[in-house]
């Protein structure tokens, strides 16, 4: 018998007609040969060239912008971004999600930190979701539908867009991440990642790799990186090495908060050549 204080209520039926539309979802996918988990896939080889034109589209264009209130897609040109403190990651679950996911979740996000940490130089860690400044949400349908009044608590003056945005988060979405600046600052100061806690696992796992690394200052995904998980392609489920080296240009003492694509160019051209030498 579980202990009294690890049962959980059951999930609405809302809820879990989406657990079942994304267990089809996953398996789809799979039979495609997607949402792969291989670390070097040979067939997918990238040059030094590659890599710098998907840093340039992924860490200085942004996917949205804001439009009569709401998040449109429309890439445009913008400037670096980064976390320049630690990070402390809190991890809220929905009520109603099953305690064994929440162990399996905890434990993969911990180990994801610690990689992250490595590729850029942060602290990244575990903290209590009251202290944290990247928050990581996963939330069954009705969880996520009521989320505004403590994401306002969590995220000080963040703005109704955002809520709107995730609250209204439509099926197709399979998860999202916000990130945060105060005022015309290019450094993020908070961070809110959304993960649907019906996706099954292999599918949560693609969301926390992606979303966690695309909260760091990867903002955008272009269909042209590959292997890689900033590519809505769904081929990749987990970050690459092709991924990494993105994560370390971007933490690159060398290049600074605020840059835009002529000035940063050049200095992300000299990184790339350092780190895979000179092929083309």
């Amino acid at each position: 018998m579980p202990r009294p204080d690890l049962v959980r209520p059951a999930p609405s039926p809302e809820s879990e007609a989406i657990a079942r539309h994304f267990a089809r979802v996953e398996a789809d996918l799979l039979s495609r040969g997607l949402l792969r988990t291989d670390a070097t896939a040979p067939d997918a080889p990238f040059s030094r060239r590659a890599v710098v034109e998907n840093f340039v589209r992924i860490a200085l264009y942004d996917e949205y912008v804001t439009r009569a209130g709401a998040l449109v897609p429309r890439e445009t040109p913008s400037r670096l971004r980064r976390w320049e403190q630690p990070i402390g990651l809190g991890l809220v679950f929905g009520e109603t999600v099953p305690e064994a996911q929440r162990t399996r979740d905890r434990a993969e996000i911990d180990a994801y930190a610690r990689r992250l940490s490595g590729l850029t130089g942060l602290t990244i860690r575990q903290i209590e979701p009251e202290q944290a400044n990247f928050h990581v949400l996963i939330l069954n349908e009705d969880e996520r539908r009521s989320i505004g009044p403590r994401l306002r608590a969590m995220v000080p003056g963040i703005d109704a867009t955002a809520i709107r945005t995730i609250e209204g988060m439509p099926r197709s979405t399979f998860c999202l991440v916000l990130a945060f600046s105060s005022g015309e600052s290019s450094v993020y100061s908070h961070a809110v990642a959304v993960i649907r806690g019906e996706h099954p696992d292999r599918l949560r796992r693609s969301c926390i790799h992606e979303e966690l690394a695309q909260g760091l200052g990867l903002a955008n995904d272009s269909p042209a990186a590959r292997p890689s998980i900033f590519n809505d392609d769904e081929e990749f489920a987990l970050l690459t090495p092709h991924d990494e080296l993105l994560l370390r240009i971007l933490y690159d003492r060398r290049l600074r908060p605020g840059m835009r694509e002529p000035e940063a160019r050049p200095i992300i051209e000299t990184i790339a050549t350092e780190l895979m030498g000179g092929e083309s």
